[in-house]
């Protein structure tokens, strides 16, 4: 089996605890602070709005540009990422 490790990460101020790979620790924590990065560039930007509404809009920014870096054949590449963030949060979301 393989080698898990559990880790905490905070995203849109709510913390999950999930299993990786050790090797993709370093990864993930920095897919989660430039997410997090990026939602509080909009909470300056537009104030009022709540959690789900800046997720969206962080959300939205990333698939445009991967699609603008990636035109056409790359799509996959930018689906199979959102699949592993999908995973990710499927697992932390049982964890509970």
């Amino acid at each position: 089996m393989q080698n898990l490790i559990p880790i905490n990460i905070v995203i849109g101020d709510r913390a999950y605890r999930i299993k990786i790979e050790a090797s993709e620790e370093e990864a993930v924590r920095k897919m989660a602070k430039k997410l997090n990065d990026q939602i509080a560039d909009y909470k300056s930007q537009y104030a009022g709005k709540d959690m789900q509404d800046y997720l969206a809009m962080v959300l939205l920014a990333f698939v445009s540009e991967q699609l603008v870096r990636t035109p056409g054949s790359k799509t996959e590449a930018v689906n199979i990422d959102f699949q592993s963030l999908e995973q990710l949060l499927d697992k932390a979301l049982q964890l509970k």
